[in-house]
């Protein structure tokens, strides 16, 4: 198994896509921490993942909170001995023209996205470079890490300073063997998007299938949504690759809608 013995954070793991990473990452052998704003939803899932053996907990976590943050790592870590694998996952979407735009919510936006992966960053280094063995770093960024739409300016701000981040990462864990990438996911249908469409259509004056036709997938190669599966399948293949010679890179997976 691709990750036998290894421990992961994912944080926004009880549902969406953090939920099929998580479960992935079980199915390969790692024990792993389902990191999420509500405590019942945690545990809920890590319980699915535990059905034989404690295979997952759940921990409370607002990536935005440097206390929480370092609770929740510290909990983890006190778990499961070690870690091995963040993946740093959590995040929200507000819509709405920028000259509109709450400074309240972007702010939040900003935090989520950017305070939050340097927070768990910052933990998750401190660990591995303790242990000595190397580890993998994985943001969740977006193809609004490398294009722009209208009616997101602080989520496409956020998901470029992800690849910044990244790199930067890569640079200062080479020497300790931990590496870090981007994946850059498409439209995958979850809550986020699905609330999204509603949102879009009534700020773009369209309808809700000409949302998904003409503004989300429009660019795509075959008009599909790209799947929580796929992106679970790009985090497994970074998280279990064996030298630095992957590091610093963005995996797009988006049906062709950005291509590098």
């Amino acid at each position: 198994m691709r990750l036998d013995n290894k421990v992961a954070v994912v944080t926004g793991a009880a549902s969406g896509i953090g939920k099929e990473i998580a479960r992935a990452f079980v199915r390969e052998g790692a024990r792993v921490v389902i990191a999420d704003l509500n405590q019942a939803s945690a545990d809920a899932v890590a319980a699915e993942l535990s059905a034989r053996e404690k295979r997952a907990i759940g921990v409370a976590m607002d990536v935005t909170s440097e206390a929480q943050v370092e609770a929740g790592m510290t909990r983890a870590i006190n778990e499961f001995g070690r870690l091995d694998v963040l993946v740093s996952n959590a995040g929200i979407q507000v819509v709405a023209p920028l000259d509109q735009f709450e400074f309240a919510k972007w702010k939040q936006m900003l935090a989520i996205h950017l305070d939050g992966a340097f927070l768990t960053t910052r933990a998750a280094l401190r660990q591995m470079y303790r242990q000595g063995s190397g580890g993998s770093i994985i943001y969740m960024g977006s193809v609004h890490s490398k294009e722009a739409s209208v009616l997101k300016a602080p989520y496409v701000t956020a998901k470029h300073g992800l690849l910044g981040l990244a790199k930067v990462v890569a640079k200062e864990g080479a020497k300790h063997r931990v590496r870090a990438n981007v994946i850059c996911p498409g439209f995958v249908r979850t809550p986020l998007v699905d609330k999204q469409i509603p949102e879009q259509a009534k700020e773009l004056g369209i309808s809700e299938q000409e949302v998904v036709k003409n503004v989300m997938l429009k660019e795509t190669v075959d008009g599909e949504f790209t799947t929580v599966e796929d992106v679970a399948e790009a985090a497994l293949f970074l998280a279990g690759f064996r030298s630095n010679a992957l590091t610093g890179q963005s995996l797009v997976v988006s049906h062709g809608w950005f291509m590098q």
